[in-house]
């Protein structure tokens, strides 16, 4: 059975940087797209990012394009997100998915695999 596994969250204040990363077990991420997705507290899950499986193009939602980078190394089965000039609105749980064949990256529904979150606070 495939795992996802994401670590890197944590309290940081406005303005820092954090980088979350996944780590895939079980099965591979060859040929799979990776996602982020965010839960602020009260609200539904929304996308962040995603990363096609050749890592050759990346979609972003308007908040993240310009201060969130999604990166990924198939070799080492992982997927990164960079997160710099963070703000107290980018509070919430982040999760990283994964899916192949998807029409729609930014919907949540299309992912097969999900992790169980890290939760990242910015606040001063």
């Amino acid at each position: 059975q495939g795992q996802l596994v994401e670590s890197g969250g944590g309290l940081v204040q406005p303005g820092d940087s954090l980088r979350l990363s996944c780590a895939a077990s079980g099965f591979s991420l060859d040929y799979y797209t990776m996602g982020w997705f965010r839960q602020a507290p009260g609200k539904e899950r929304e996308f962040v990012a995603a990363i096609e499986w050749n890592g050759g193009t990346a979609y972003y939602e308007d908040y993240a394009k310009g201060r969130f980078i999604i990166s990924r190394d198939n070799a080492k089965n992982t997927a990164d997100l960079q997160m710099n000039s963070l703000k107290p609105e980018d509070t919430g749980v982040y999760y990283c998915s994964a899916v192949q064949g998807a029409t729609d990256f930014s919907r949540s529904y299309e992912y097969d695999y999900w992790g169980q979150g890290t939760r990242v606070t910015v606040s001063s």
